[in-house]
């Protein structure tokens, strides 16, 4: 149940990046095809980048032994904090409701990133890869949906915080799984 649970924080925290990717697309106004094309895109890469980390984190955990907890656990402290940081730095002006497909793809991407390596750091529990990757997936859809809506109605104030929160969690969830409170 503890692993269900770390699982579902660091999906939270992954998905969040999404959230504030969102939100910045629904400043500028979302319509259905809007939210369907984002909705998809996200949670495609966000499920997909995961799957790859655990597989490489599983096909090395046998050789980590017991330090593999460590060292997943340095890593999504790692992750979270350069979350943080790249969360301060001054963001581009623009309208990202105006995407193009390939801007889009590229968008997804690179708010996937961190999922590679939030993969590889769960493939050393040796947590079930389609349950990660639909977990992921689904929380990272949700809360797209969640960062549309919020983001056309609310502007660029929620967006501002929402990465530097998102590697707050995965630090914590880092830390929790360092320490041996998840499993």
């Amino acid at each position: 149940m503890s692993s269900l649970l770390g699982l579902l924080f660091v999906s939270v925290s992954v998905g969040l990046s999404n959230f504030a990717g969102a939100i910045g697309i629904g400043i500028s106004g979302v319509d259905a095809r809007t939210r369907l094309r984002v909705g998809i895109a996200f949670g495609l890469f966000e499920a997909l980048m995961p799957v790859l980390g655990l597989l490489i984190g599983q096909s090395i955990a046998g050789s980590l032994g017991a330090k593999g907890r460590y060292v997943g656990a340095v890593l999504l402290v790692l992750t979270g904090a350069w979350t943080i940081y790249d969360g301060r730095k001054p963001k581009e002006a623009g309208s990202p409701g105006s995407m193009n497909t390939r801007k889009l793809a590229l968008t997804a991407l690179a708010l996937s990133l961190d999922n590679l390596v939030v993969g590889f750091a769960l493939g050393v529990y040796k947590i079930n890869i389609v349950l990660a990757a639909a977990v992921i997936g689904v929380v990272s859809v949700g809360m797209s949906l969640i960062g549309l809506e919020l983001g056309s109605r609310l502007g660029a104030r929620v967006e501002e915080w929402s990465e530097e929160i998102g590697g707050a969690v995965l630090v914590l969830v880092g830390i929790a799984l360092g320490a041996g409170v998840l499993k």
